[in-house]
């Protein structure tokens, strides 16, 4: 049996070659996350739809943190780069109302918000700010609610509704310089 796979232009990998393709394979992992090539995930409509937290770094154990084994330093964001995140994230994972997550994995507003903090990225001073944000947008247009989680609740609002806030908050958090 031939163990030669034959490739275009008359290409082939051999196991010789093979040795080289786990070269290849073993300096890229010794690359930092940011340098490798992320796989991109291909929706139905033919675009690619992006991870949640694409073009953000991971965060990464410092050698104190694992000698202190404590978790990594947040990756710092802006308040206006959170809101876009918390809204990015409800669109990988799906919206819900009347609860933080269901079994599907789906989350209201605070639960997204908290999944991105907890993923290590801002701050709980960052989400702070950026619930703020949320509240001034909702009462400046006339939605005089006690908190996003009754407006993320209220039997007419939709997920476009919740993306649309979030929007709206990031802008003006970004017009604030926060």
């Amino acid at each position: 049996m031939n163990a030669t796979l034959l490739l275009p232009d008359s290409l082939s990998l051999t196991p010789e070659g093979s040795a080289l393709v786990a070269e290849i394979e073993a300096y890229l992992a010794t690359l930092p996350f940011q340098a490798r090539a992320v796989r991109p995930f291909i929706c139905d409509y033919g675009s690619i739809a992006q991870r949640w937290n694409a073009g953000l770094p991971q965060p990464r154990l410092s050698v104190l943190d694992r000698l202190a084994h404590r978790p990594a330093r947040p990756v710092e964001l802006s308040v206006a780069d959170h809101l876009r995140l918390t809204s990015r994230y409800l669109a990988e994972v799906g919206w819900v109302q009347g609860r933080l997550w269901d079994s599907a994995g789906r989350v209201c507003l605070l639960g997204a918000q908290t999944a991105v903090l907890l993923n290590g990225y801002g701050t709980p001073y960052t989400v702070s700010r950026a619930r703020n944000q949320v509240m001034e947008v909702l009462h400046t247009t006339g939605r005089a609610v006690a908190s996003p989680d009754v407006f993320n609740d209220a039997p007419t609002t939709r997920q476009s509704d919740v993306h649309h806030l979030l929007d709206r908050a990031s802008a003006r958090a970004l017009s604030l310089g926060i």
